[in-house]
């Protein structure tokens, strides 16, 4: 299977814009081979004018030119899956159960690749094969036609994705500034307002762009309507994919059981209308201002004025 067939939806969002519980939420839908965590394509060879703004693991990833198959699988950072499958026991998924060996699918990718171009969207396309066939408890339906991968601020490659992998689709996740800034402050490192605001403005951007080139493979979702409705705004995505709105959809999930709280993917616990509004209020009245003021134009393109 080349490239030019294989399903793909990528879900872009800034750093906790619901990303983490929309992926969830897809997670049991009969359609799709859901990635167990963050898919982190990137590699170390990723070099442009956003490097700087936004970490490497995040973006559509670039290959060295003299490395070979093996090569090019280890250098994808992925580095939630190999904690998990490597060092188990320090993962912060280790209490769910994940049965992979990450040799196992590097030897899988590898004969994925047989008699294909080495070329990004092949190698790309393989990776996503290859880690569903070596994910021995994956709970499956037997209907699986469309792969699912998240990639914080992946959105910002969403036109390359779209030109490379001809049946791709991107799906950007936006949350309203003032909540998602609030929510960021809760890890354990979080970045200072301006660079948060740059990168959620940047990412933006990007996507708002890509659609007006790709307008039927580019969805753009407010987190806010994704939390009130899950079941029919994401089934509204999955018709224009040619998929059902599956009831699963209403409900976050791994591997198909569900979850009472979204933790530990990503800081929200609580996915719901209430839970955005108060975290929202946690901001003081200058920072909220300043959240404003930087979101510019952006808070009125998504009804957020």
């Amino acid at each position: 299977m080349s490239a030019a067939d294989v399903r793909l939806l990528m879900i872009s969002a800034r750093y906790e814009n619901g990303g983490n519980p929309t992926h969830r939420l897809l997670d049991g839908h009969p359609q799709m081979y859901v990635y167990p965590f963050e898919s982190q394509l990137g590699t170390a060879a990723v070099r442009d004018h956003w490097a700087s703004l936004y970490p490497l693991k995040y973006r559509w990833p670039q290959f060295a030119l003299d490395a070979d198959l093996a090569a090019d699988f280890r250098s994808i950072i992925d580095e939630e899956t190999r904690v998990r499958t490597r060092t188990p026991n320090v993962s912060k998924f280790r209490d769910w159960a994940f049965d992979m060996d990450d040799d196992e699918r590097m030897a899988l990718c590898v004969a994925e690749m047989e008699g294909l171009e080495r070329r990004r969207p092949e190698i790309v396309a393989a990776f996503f094969r290859a880690t569903f066939n070596a994910w021995k408890d994956l709970n499956r339906s037997g209907r699986e036609s469309t792969y699912v991968g998240y990639s914080p601020v992946i959105g910002v490659d969403a036109e390359t994705i779209l030109a490379e992998l001809p049946q791709a689709h991107v799906l950007q996740v936006v949350r309203n500034p003032w909540s998602a800034f609030a929510e960021t402050r809760r890890r354990p490192v979080p970045l200072r307002l301006a660079h948060y605001l740059a990168g959620w403005v940047t990412v933006q951007q990007a996507t708002l762009v890509a659609r007006e080139l790709y307008p039927d493979r580019v969805h753009i979702l407010r987190y806010e309507d994704i939390v009130a409705d899950p079941q029919g705004v994401l089934g509204e995505v999955c018709a224009k994919l040619g998929l059902e709105a599956a009831d699963s959809l209403a409900t976050p999930s791994w591997n198909g059981a569900p979850l009472a709280q979204v933790y530990p993917w990503g800081t929200i616990r609580e996915p719901s209308t209430d839970a955005n509004r108060r975290t929202g209020e946690e901001l003081s009245a200058a920072e909220r201002d300043e959240v404003t003021r930087l979101a510019g134009p952006y808070l009125e393109k998504f009804d957020y004025r």
